[in-house]
């Protein structure tokens, strides 16, 4: 990594840099996707850690060599990799993880009551995640697209929509965490329930690096 990285870089130009290094942000409680255009050094003190310390841990993060560096792909290629990697991803797995949540609720239920809360939780995701994908995939992107191919700018106004839906998806992801306490399965748990904490938790974990691509690289620069 860069040796001009320091407290004062914005917390997504990290995981921008060297995507690896969002494990570390994730360990401590950083977020890196909505929250990713503070410092460090504001997002430490506000959750009571040592930014040098973390800066340290970020630092010796070693760069992966065969990782794909979105941040020199073109605006155009940008959003095609967004769909064919984020959205294709979303799409197949919404339905299966649907499908657990509602089987899991009705079994586990009566033991487990959290588990109605995680159903609706999901299923307001979901919604929310349908009409974000495919109002980018029609709309969103294809002007992206068009302003890149004719050098014009894009509408502030359409990367301030998509943000702020960002944020709403973000507030239900760590709703699901708290609700299953970081997707810890409990001891009666059976193997849909694992499958189904499995399934949360690897659909926050590609939210979380979705939307940092967008947050932190596509957005800054059509601002």
């Amino acid at each position: 990594m860069s040796a001009e990285l320091s407290t004062a870089t914005l917390v997504g130009d990290f995981v921008a840099v060297n995507p690896g290094t969002a494990r570390v942000l994730e360990a401590h409680g950083l977020d890196y996707c909505c929250g990713g255009q503070r410092p460090l050094a504001a997002a430490a003190a506000e959750s009571g850690l040592d930014a040098e310390a973390i800066l340290a841990e970020l630092t010796a993060v070693a760069p992966a060599t065969d990782e794909l560096d979105v941040t020199k792909l073109t605006n155009a290629e940008l959003c095609d990799h967004l769909v064919s990697t984020h959205h294709e991803y979303l799409w197949r797995e919404m339905p299966r993880v649907t499908q657990l949540a509602n089987k899991v609720a009705r079994v586990h239920g009566a033991n487990h009551p959290e588990l109605r809360e995680v159903q609706l939780t999901w299923q307001a995701l979901v919604t929310d995640l349908t009409e974000h994908l495919m109002t980018e995939e029609q709309e969103e992107f294809p002007a992206i697209k068009q302003a890149e191919a004719d050098g014009n700018s894009f509408s502030r106004e359409g990367v301030e929509k998509l943000m702020g839906e960002h944020d709403e998806a973000g507030e239900l992801l760590a709703r699901l965490r708290e609700l299953t306490g970081g997707f810890e399965v409990p001891a009666d748990g059976c193997g849909s329930y694992r499958a189904l904490y499995a399934g949360l938790e690897d659909a926050e974990r590609d939210l979380h690096t979705h939307i940092h691509k967008e947050n932190n690289i596509l957005f800054p620069r059509l601002r």
